[in-house]
């Protein structure tokens, strides 16, 4: 809040656009000036979906502001805004009837700020990273 502002004339003093709705690639994203009353927490994130290890890094490096925030994929950026950043593969390489295999990648990440895939792959073929 603005120094020297009540509550009720920090809203009346907000701007003058409290909501704006915007649709990104058929995806209705509704924003509301809350002030400093609501904000970003890890309840909202951004999942961006990477085919290859490149694009990770690609995201990592632009988006990650917040270096003590970073686990297992996760980056908050400049404004707070939480981002997980994965590899397409992993829904692959958490999925099956091999419990073992789920358990060690799972393991793998969980140690991991920013997600390796090549090491994501050992894990799930029993290799040592």
């Amino acid at each position: 809040m603005q120094k020297g502002l009540s509550e009720e004339e920090w809203y009346a003093s907000s701007g003058t656009v409290d909501v704006v709705a915007s649709e990104l690639f058929r995806q209705t994203f509704m924003l509301i000036s809350a002030g400093p009353l609501f904000k970003f927490n890890e309840a909202i994130s951004f999942i961006v979906k990477c085919d290859n290890q490149e694009e990770i890094d690609c995201f990592w490096e632009k988006l990650s502001a917040v270096p003590e925030a970073e686990q297992c994929g996760w980056l908050k950026d400049k404004y707070g805004l939480s981002w997980q950043i994965v590899p397409v593969a992993l829904d692959h390489l958490l999925q099956g009837p091999d419990e073992k295999r789920v358990a060690r990648v799972t393991e793998a990440f969980l140690k991991m700020k920013k997600l390796d895939i090549a090491a994501l792959l050992l894990a799930y073929e029993g290799k040592h990273t």
